[in-house]
């Protein structure tokens, strides 16, 4: 049985990312695009996180979430702390700036949902999320 499921799944993370970037243009949001959208969803769920913490949480890797964080940095989005238990690590927290966005991001980002499950009842969004959940389960469990 042929499948595309990793190519329907590329081809919606590109064109839902190409969409969300305009839908944040639009709303006048220019002070980040939508992947850097993911470091702020993470930070507003819990401000002062470590750079490995936000890479495991945001799936980006290390050194692209450091090149992004620069960006967001001279943007005045985040700020880097060192962090008072390891003199190593740093804290990246979220501005003022970044903090008043929040709501608008999150009210975006509500359209955009509404948008994917245009024509879906509830019970097909519950098992279409529960298969997208066991796909993401078994390719996590593949980089072990």
């Amino acid at each position: 049985m042929e499948t595309k499921g990793g190519y329907l799944i590329s081809r919606i993370k590109q064109v839902g990312t190409r969409l969300f970037d305009r839908m944040l243009a639009q709303a006048d949001i220019d002070a980040f695009n939508g992947a850097q959208g993911r470091i702020l969803y993470v930070l507003w769920q819990k401000d002062e996180v470590s750079i490995s913490n936000l890479s495991a949480q945001t799936s980006l890797a290390n050194t692209t979430l450091t090149s992004m964080l620069d960006r967001m940095e001279a943007s005045g989005l985040i700020v880097r702390k060192p962090s008072p238990t390891d003199r190593r690590a740093w804290l990246i927290s979220l501005t003022e700036k970044a903090k008043g966005l929040q709501q608008d991001y999150q009210r975006l980002s509500q359209q955009m949902n509404q948008r994917y499950y245009v024509g879906f009842s509830e019970g097909e969004i519950r098992q279409f999320e529960s298969y997208l959940q066991r796909v993401l389960d078994n390719l996590e469990g593949g980089e072990s």
